[in-house]
């Protein structure tokens, strides 16, 4: 990856535009013709802008910015996850150590005096300086520098640090583990919270939350960050001194309003959940809550039943708020062809719960098409027996 100004250029510029939805194959075949770039370079712009129109639509829409390579685009946070997490902090000074494309950085600016951007990659470094500039954040001082040297180097407080460790091994393999990460957040946090009192770590979705508490000190919140109902990233909130409750933050941001659950870490294993035979709706869980296992403290809090131990269904009469889906039970039935066969159901959203067989097993044996108004859940009740729910959405 290259910061080639040549880019730039008004003609370069409507080339990549207009030709968002052509066939790479087809422009690398025909040559292009620009002087001081190469095909290589203007396809990879292409392509990088295309994958940040939903991803990214300000850098998108905005005018003369410069992509860097897919991958680069790939591992950086939405928008919306930006966003989210900028709403979380505030204060006169942060510093991002491991800068990358520069997204959270940008969000964090409006909400601090001064940001400062590290990245080791040169290239990238000034590339992201660049699209500062046109985007007008003129509070984000942009270091080319190893984000941990910059720290010790510039030897003064902050009000937040901000890392996520980089998740590609020396092979370019994907890890997770903390340890496997680069910086090692295990041990350099000590370093962290010398420099800062508040400090937010980006981790893996696949991180098992209690392994990793064990792994970091002074936790106050966690967050769990689901968008349009996928898991996309961990926060997790170190505060100096911190030796309280750990605060779980669930929430699934949607386009029109965002789901949310909190609760401390050390409730679930506490709490006894209710369980009942399924009443008059339904509720699955949003991805969030489930990743939090917060499977008895949701039963609780909202009081309402389970429907099994490890269905993680719940069920009411009245119809309540609910960080998930909700549905009408309009029928059960027991779980067999000759039942199944009466209702004549030949399309519908098919989910199951601690049920033996698949959707694709399903759908198969029942000859269901995917689709319309009615949506099915397999699963298993209080008494172990195997039902289907054919429900309708609110």
């Amino acid at each position: 990856m290259q910061f080639n100004k040549a880019v730039l250029t008004d003609e370069v510029q409507d080339f990549i535009s207009s030709n968002l939805k052509s066939d790479i194959s087809k422009l690398l075949l025909k040559g292009i013709d620009f002087e001081g770039i190469s095909v290589q370079e203007i396809v990879e712009q292409i392509e990088a802008k295309k994958r940040s129109e939903k991803k990214l639509p300000t850098w998108f829409n905005a005018e003369n910015i410069y992509f860097p390579n897919k991958l680069n685009i790939e591992q950086t946070s939405s928008e919306a996850t930006a966003n989210y997490k900028a709403n979380l902090v505030s204060g006169k000074s942060l510093i991002d150590l491991t800068g990358g494309f520069g997204i959270d950085a940008f969000y964090f600016s409006k909400h601090f005096e001064k940001i400062t951007h590290c990245e080791i990659n040169a290239e990238l470094s000034k590339i992201v300086k660049h699209n500062y500039q046109q985007l007008k954040a003129d509070n984000i001082d942009c270091l080319n520098e190893n984000g941990i040297d910059a720290l010790k180097r510039i030897d003064k407080q902050f009000n937040w640090i901000y890392i996520d460790p980089s998740r590609r091994d020396d092979a370019k393999q994907k890890v997770f583990l903390l340890s496997d990460c680069t910086p090692n957040i295990k041990t350099f946090q000590g370093l962290f919270l010398k420099y800062a009192e508040n400090v937010m770590v980006k981790t893996s979705p696949l991180l098992d939350l209690k392994a990793t508490l064990t792994d970091l000190n002074h936790v106050k919140e966690i967050h769990i960050v689901a968008l349009n109902n996928e898991v996309k990233e961990l926060l997790w909130i170190l505060k100096r001194n911190y030796e309280g409750e750990t605060l779980v933050k669930t929430v699934n941001l949607q386009k029109e309003t965002n789901q949310s659950f909190d609760f401390n870490i050390d409730e679930e294993p506490e709490c006894k959940a209710e369980y009942s035979l399924p009443l008059a709706y339904l509720y699955e869980p949003n991805v969030s809550v489930l990743k939090a296992g917060a499977f008895n403290v949701i039963s609780t809090e909202l009081n309402i039943p389970k429907l099994h131990q490890h269905s993680h269904l719940y069920t009411s009469d009245s119809l309540v708020e609910f960080p998930g889906r909700r549905f009408k039970i309009e029928k059960q039935i027991p779980f067999n062809k000759k039942a199944f066969s009466k209702e004549k159901i030949s399309k519908a959203n098919v989910t199951t719960r601690n049920f033996p067989l698949s959707v694709g097993d399903i759908r198969k044996k029942l000859k269901i098409k995917d689709g319309g108004n009615i949506y099915l859940f397999y699963t298993t009740n209080i008494k172990d027996e195997k039902i289907i729910l054919v429900c309708s959405k609110i």
